[in-house]
């Protein structure tokens, strides 16, 4: 009768050790859950890489085989002209007329 309670204990006690590493050790069902989470989310991120390797392998070869292609990238990019055209470039930041130089900000 001891025996059977002595064994009793001591498998209560080690299905509650094996339910504590099933839920919360390192290789438990919340670990688990955290790796499968980052496991997608590194899949998305090796897609997008992968789409946009995709689109610059494309530019590429547009780049070595369409003479147009290179010539609006040479255009766009680096502000290259034909020999007839004129570039007028702004400044992206003005700065306020309240606070440009030589103005006082208190009226004086």
């Amino acid at each position: 009768m001891i025996w059977r309670r002595f064994l009793l204990t001591g498998l209560i006690f080690f299905n509650i050790f094996l339910l504590y590493n099933l839920i919360w050790s390192d290789n438990g069902i919340f670990a688990y859950l955290e790796l499968k989470t980052r496991h997608q989310q590194l899949k998305e991120r090796l897609e997008a890489i992968n789409d946009h390797s995709l689109d610059l392998s494309q530019e590429i070869r547009w780049l070595k085989t369409d003479r147009a292609f290179t010539e609006k990238m040479a255009r766009s990019q680096m502000n290259y002209l034909k020999g007839n055209e004129i570039l007028y470039q702004f400044p992206k930041d003005s700065p306020a007329p309240e606070q440009q130089e030589g103005q006082r900000t208190d009226g004086q």
